[in-house]
Formats: structure tokens, C-alpha cells, sequence
């Protein structure tokens, strides 16, 4: 109580953890899950990571992991989708026309993996999707659906989606070998070079009638 008015001080503040409002609503909360999944992910792989362990690297209530992004398979697709971001970078691969569409897309690709922000995290994808069915078919649905449907919609040739899945396996398959078993001389190749060589089949995938 203050001396003299008769008002009372507002009760000391509590150390640690901060208050409900501060520290689990708001933008800043969505961020630290996605970003705790990602590390989650990474370290601990599919089978060890859980909503509650997610939460807790937050520092958020595991409901609101739940609130925000509903099951353990939706938060490993968001955090998918933050290492690729397909709504800002799809419209620049398409581009005006399918001219140069293999090398684009072979520049997104190894783009990708070439961030040290995004390779560990897509490590960690890629691990848990060979050898857990439920991660594998997580990243199945959100390379199909997020990805290579929105590029097949664009191609004017027979056969579409089976040829821009043709071109996914081929970068697939250069992950698996270049950044996962990390086998030489592929492992230290020059990005732009293997971008230069890889671009024109792509574009045949693609393209060719």
C-alpha cells in the first residue's frame, strides 16, 4: 500500500516464465512452434519428436501446438514447407513461360539444399521419410499436392503429373546422393555445375512431346 493515498502497488512481478499472454499468444508463438519443429525434427528425427516435446522447446502449452497446427504429421508439414516456401518461390520457377523451366527448377532445388538454414532441417526430413512410413508419406503428399501439382497444371504436354514426378525422382535422387550419403565427386561438385548439367533433362522431362 502507498503511504498516504490509500492505493495498494500492484503485486511483484513473478520470475520465470512469462505470462500466458505474453509468452503463448500473439504472431511470435506460431513462429517459435514452427521453429521448434524444425529443430525438433532435426535432432530427434520423426519417431522421437513429439507435440509435447515441440511444445516445450517453444515454451508454449501443448494445446496451443495442437490449436495452431493440429497433429504431429501436420507440424512435420508445416516445417516442411518452411525449409521450401512453395508459395513464394513457384510463381518465379513457372515464370512467364516453360522456357528455361528445368534449369529453374534445378536452381530451386539445389537452392535449397545449398542453405545451411534450410539443408539440416531437410536432412532430417529426408531421414525420417526413408525410414518412417508416416514422414514418408507426410513429404509424399506436400511434394505432390504443395509442388509438383501446381507445375503439372502448367505444362501443356501428354502425361503431366508423370513426367514432373519423373523430374522429382531426379532431384530426389541427387539429395539422396549429394547432401544424405554424400557420395564423391558428386558431394563436392561446383552447385552451379551440377544446376548446368542436370536443367536441360529436366526440361526434357518437362517439355519434349
Amino acid at each position: 500500500m502507498t503511504e498516504g493515498d490509500g492505493s495498494q502497488a500492484p503485486p511483484p512481478r513473478r520470475r520465470g516464465r512469462p505470462s500466458r499472454t505474453e509468452a503463448q499468444t500473439g504472431p511470435d508463438a506460431r513462429t517459435r512452434i514452427l521453429e521448434a519443429a524444425r529443430t525438433e525434427f532435426s535432432e530427434r528425427g520423426y519417431d522421437k519428436t513429439s507435440v509435447r516435446g515441440i511444445a516445450k522447446a517453444a515454451g508454449v502449452d501443448a494445446a496451443l501446438v495442437h490449436h495452431y497446427f493440429g497433429t504431429k504429421d501436420e507440424v512435420f508439414a508445416a516445417a516442411i514447407e518452411l525449409s521450401f516456401e512453395p508459395a513464394l518461390v513457384i510463381p518465379d520457377i513457372l515464370g512467364s513461360s516453360t522456357e528455361g523451366l528445368g534449369e529453374r527448377l534445378a536452381g530451386y532445388f539445389i537452392g535449397v539444399w545449398e542453405n545451411p538454414a534450410s539443408r539440416a532441417p531437410l536432412l532430417a526430413i529426408m531421414r525420417s521419410a526413408m525410414t518412417h512410413e508416416a514422414a514418408a508419406k507426410v513429404l509424399r503428399v506436400f511434394v505432390l499436392r504443395r509442388l509438383l501439382d501446381r507445375i503439372a497444371d502448367r505444362l501443356d504436354v501428354p502425361d503431366a503429373a508423370f513426367r514432373v514426378e519423373l523430374a522429382a525422382s531426379h532431384m530426389v535422387g541427387i539429395a539422396v546422393l549429394r547432401y544424405v550419403l554424400q557420395a564423391e565427386p558428386l558431394a563436392s561438385a561446383d552447385p552451379q555445375k551440377i544446376i548446368a548439367m542436370v536443367g536441360p533433362t529436366l526440361q526434357r522431362y518437362l517439355t519434349e512431346a
